[in-house]
């Protein structure tokens, strides 16, 4: 059974403090501003997350990846291969191997979530092993196939107030508009990701780009084209709810191109002869133009720098994107970002939420800039450092030069839907546990910590993310 004062600090007084403030909170809704669950769960009232490996296991890369390191094939865990190839289609099966090697989450952040899930969501009264396995299964399996285990059922039990999806910038949103038209009152939005197509060196840009034309209904043949249809798309995003856009990059290098100059580098990606060089450029030019974009339509930019993603050339070509290949490396923001922030940083218009794998760039640079900027909130702790400790490094070294108020609250980041209350409930509890340190050293007292609190729960992300 899980422990109600997990994640709190041993020392009694601080403990106290922090049951006392998670209290407070841990029943105030969701608000997930970040994240990639499937829209198409939502789409209709009878949708179903299918067998407990698929809801658990074969969607969500923090799962397999563990797996996979300890040399567990992703094909006999039922993770789909680019090229058909066969699969693990015995769900049970796939069921066991996770079971029977559950003991290598011990003390992750993953196992935390799982552990969190299994009591909570579905009632799991015993640990899960190899010898529990089957009839844990089971369970879920009965859960699941009941009225009250449907997508939109535990958004609404689960206290969701909206959640944000992550969608391409040619996606149809077709999934969100159905959720729109129906008579369910849950608040599904999208989120504006144009990446395949303002990065040249994306797999399949060139199809990206066709998709994207046919989107938008303007033939993207050139860099002016591009803008337009780019424009268009985020004004279409925003008709259906989308109050922000994201973006991936390895670094988060800008720079300022003449219109001339960006036309002649899209050209020779057209062509297929733009390289590296021009790559990094045009993507650094086109954070500048998202960012003048924001102001024009408000719509709050994300900026994720710092993974270098499908690291595993094998599993990439064999499985694709997204499957838990990526790797943190170091970045730079002051000098990466001074065209950026110098051009649009003290524009009230824009608001631009940093995230990063680099650790060593909080107190250096992520704080001092959020700490000035207007414009620059610091996103929480993401990817790897989405965790007990990484949560508690993030409060160490950006509070005190950024203040509590630079900072976006919490996201969750799922790919996994049962996971989201897990992830809350670990922050907030964290966040409990920090303000409560600060309680018992004297540096705020309990009425500030009370509205503290509040703030990193649920009135930050909101306020941040114009939910």
């Amino acid at each position: 059974m899980l422990s109600e004062d997990r994640y709190f600090d041993p020392n009694p007084e601080q403990r106290r403090t922090a049951r006392e403030l998670y209290e407070s909170v841990k029943d105030l809704p969701i608000v997930g501003p970040h994240g990639h669950v499937d829209p198409r769960l939502f789409a209709e009232d009878d949708a179903s997350f299918g067998t407990p490996a698929e809801m658990l296991i074969t969607c969500d890369h923090y799962v397999y990846r563990m797996l996979y390191s300890q040399g567990i094939p992703l094909e006999s865990l039922g993770v789909s291969r680019c090229d058909g190839g066969r699969v693990e289609q015995d769900h049970r099966r796939i069921w066991q191997i996770f079971a029977d090697n559950f003991y290598l989450f011990r003390g992750t952040p993953t196992g935390m979530w799982l552990a969190h899930e299994l009591q909570d969501v579905f009632g799991i009264g015993q640990k899960l092993n190899g010898e529990s396995a089957q009839a844990i299964y089971d369970q879920i399996e009965a859960c699941l196939a009941s009225p009250e285990y449907r997508p939109r059922a535990l958004f609404d039990s689960f206290n969701i107030e909206v959640l944000c999806t992550t969608d391409a910038a040619s996606d149809s949103l077709a999934h969100h508009q159905t959720i729109k038209d129906s008579a369910w009152s849950g608040r599904i939005v999208p989120t504006f990701r144009p990446d395949a197509v303002v990065n040249l060196d994306s797999a399949g840009w060139s199809e990206n780009l066709g998709k994207l034309s046919e989107a938008s209904g303007i033939d993207v043949d050139s860099y002016g084209d591009l803008i337009r249809a780019l424009e268009d798309r985020r004004h279409y995003f925003k008709t259906m709810g989308a109050t922000s856009t994201d973006h991936a990059v390895l670094t988060p290098y800008t720079c300022e191109l003449t219109f001339r100059e960006a036309d002649r580098i899209f050209e020779k990606a057209l062509r297929g002869e733009a390289d590296d060089e021009d790559a990094t450029r045009f993507t650094a030019h086109m954070m500048m133009e998202m960012a003048r974009m924001s102001i024009d339509d408000g719509l709050v930019m994300q900026l994720h720098a710092g993974s270098y993603r499908n690291h595993n050339r094998r599993i990439f070509e064999r499985f694709g994107l997204d499957k838990g290949c990526d790797i943190p490396i170091r970045t730079e923001f002051t000098r990466n970002l001074a065209p950026l922030l110098n051009k649009y940083g003290n524009d009230p218009g824009l608001t631009l939420v940093l995230f990063t794998l680099d650790e060593t760039t909080y107190s250096r640079e992520l704080a001092p800039l959020a700490g000035h900027y207007p414009a620059v909130k610091l996103g929480p702790p993401w990817w790897f450092h989405d965790s007990l400790n990484g949560m508690m490094r993030f409060r160490m070294q950006v509070m005190e030069t950024a203040g509590l108020h630079n900072t976006a609250g919490f996201n969750d980041d799922s790919r996994a839907f049962p996971s989201i209350p897990a992830r809350h409930d670990l922050s907030r509890r964290v966040d409990a546990n920090w303000i409560a340190g600060m309680v018992v050293r004297g540096v705020v007292d309990m009425d500030d910590a009370r509205e503290m609190i509040q703030d990193t729960a649920y009135r930050l992300v909101k306020k941040v993310y114009k939910l």
